[in-house]
Order: structure tokens, then sequence, then C-alpha cells
């Protein structure tokens, strides 16, 4: 139980990623702050979870992340590590095609809001002395590809945002790295993806293994890494 008396905050924890996420961390013995897009959403991927701190906000507005890491401050004293999940996925517009609507969607999701996140949270962590913070962000932001610039852009901008933060956070014993998944294997993609094999993704709980690690102890050493995640790609 190494995380036990520890407080992990989740963004976009009603995914796919944001369950395995949240379950390795309650196997470990922590405190959980799981914030999504919706109350219905999370009710409904956490429905019996006592003691787990259920945060609705949209990352978008400056003002419901506020809202949502204070209330998980009052509520469990600190915050230990944040697991940054929260993001979107959109291809199919060629970089000159790509419309107002797309490149302001995908850039709020995956880079403002951990921007927005960052300014909620990041002075209480200087404020007690330390803590983890880990993103998510893609392997395709490491090389443009056809019809897929903004949403690689987008995830390309979190990685330096990441960076940055490293850089200037690990004075104050605050690690922040990146895990960098190839496809991550849920239900959602092997319906977009039948003919692909899946056994070569990303399981989520794998990744989750990943990001626990970069949370723990046994990582305060690492800052502003961008891990590949990549399964038997």
């Amino acid at each position: 139980m190494e995380w036990q008396d520890r407080t992990v905050m989740v963004t976009g924890a009603a995914g796919h990623l944001g369950r395995a996420v949240a379950a390795t961390f309650r196997a470990r013995g922590a405190r959980l702050a799981l914030v999504g897009h919706d109350a219905a959403s999370l009710r409904h991927a956490f429905p019996e979870d006592a003691g787990t701190l259920l945060l609705a906000a949209d990352l978008r507005e400056t003002a419901q992340v506020r809202a949502a890491t204070g209330e998980a401050v009052d509520r469990f004293g600190r915050i230990d590590a944040l697991c940054h999940l929260a993001g979107g996925f959109r291809m199919g517009q060629a970089v000159h095609e790509t419309t107002p609507a797309t490149w302001d969607f995908l850039m709020d999701v995956n880079a403002r809001s951990l921007v927005h996140v960052a300014q909620a949270l990041v002075p209480h962590l200087i404020e007690q002395g330390g803590g983890s913070i880990v993103t998510v962000g893609a392997g395709a932001a490491l090389k443009g590809a056809a019809h897929m610039g903004a949403y690689s852009a987008s995830k390309s901008a979190l990685i330096r945002l990441t960076e940055s933060m490293a850089a200037e956070l690990k004075e104050h014993r605050i690690n922040v790295n990146c895990v960098l998944p190839s496809i991550i294997d849920t239900a959602d993609n092997r319906a977009a993806m039948p003919e692909a094999d899946p056994s070569r993704w990303v399981a989520p709980e794998a990744l989750a293994q990943v990001i626990a690690f970069l949370c723990s102890d046994a990582a305060r050493a690492i800052h502003g890494a961008a891990i590949p995640v990549t399964g038997w790609l």
C-alpha cells in the first residue's frame, strides 16, 4: 500500500485509460480525486467507489478547474500526484483545409487544458513541498502525418509544455514527465479498426503501470522525459 494517505488527481478519469489508472492507484492504497467532463459519465465509470471524490469540470474553463482542484484539496488536505489524461482526437483534414473549429478544439483539449490544470494545481504542489505530474501525449506528436497536422501539433505542444514545466518545477521537488502511447487497446479503437491486431496495441492497464511508476518515488530523478509506450508495434 505504497500510496496510503497520498492523493492522486486524475483528469479524463471516466475514459478507458482513466479507469485503468484509477484502479492501479486504488490497488496501491491511494485516495482518488477523479475529474471528468460531466457527472453522469463519472458515476457510470465509478458507481461504487466509496471514499473516491468525483469532480465534474470542463478543463477548458479555468473557473471550473480551480473549483474542482480546490474541492480536492479541501477534501484530502493535499494532492501528491496529477495524472493528466484528458485529451481528444480528430483527423481527416489536410493542413490547408483545417477549420478553425478543429484547430481550436484540439489545442484546447490537448494543450490549453494542461495550462489550466497547472495554474490551479502547481501553486499547491509548490506550497506543500513537492509532487509528481504525468501527462499523456501521443506517439503521433513526434512526427507529422497526412491528415493529422492539427492533432500532432496539439500533442507536440503538450510535450513542450511538459518539458517546460519540468525545467521550471524541479527545484521545487516536482517532477513532470509525459508518456507517448501508440494505439491504446479500447473497445472504441477495436470497433474503428476491425482489421487490426489489437494484441499489438497498448493495454490501458500496461500504460497505467508506466504512469504510476512516473508518479512514484522511484522516478524522482526523472524530469521532462517523453517516454514512448508502444506495445508490440
